[in-house]
């Protein structure tokens, strides 16, 4: 399960994640990421409470990130996991 809680102010908007980025929940994710990148929105991503990623998971991440997504509070192995996938 993925909660995923958003703030906004102006063109800044803050994604919270609570849980697990995994299965159906990296769609939920991806879909919510893309309307906010649609409205020309600088999306950050607050990854402090994501417990797990599956690899579908982190190569959204990784694609977030060369979307110019900023990701923060990641956990080491989080990091780690999204510095090795492939491009």
């Amino acid at each position: 399960m993925l909660k995923i809680s958003d703030s906004e102010k102006d063109l800044d908007v803050t994604l919270r994640l609570d849980g697990q980025v995994t299965g159906p929940w990296v769609e939920v994710l991806r879909r919510s990421c893309d309307m906010a990148l649609h409205r020309g929105a600088r999306l950050t991503l607050d990854l402090s409470h994501v417990s797990f990623a599956d690899s579908d998971g982190i190569y959204l991440l990784k694609g977030l990130i060369v979307r110019q997504v900023r990701l923060v509070n990641a956990s080491p192995f989080l990091v780690e996991q999204i510095r090795r996938a492939g491009p």
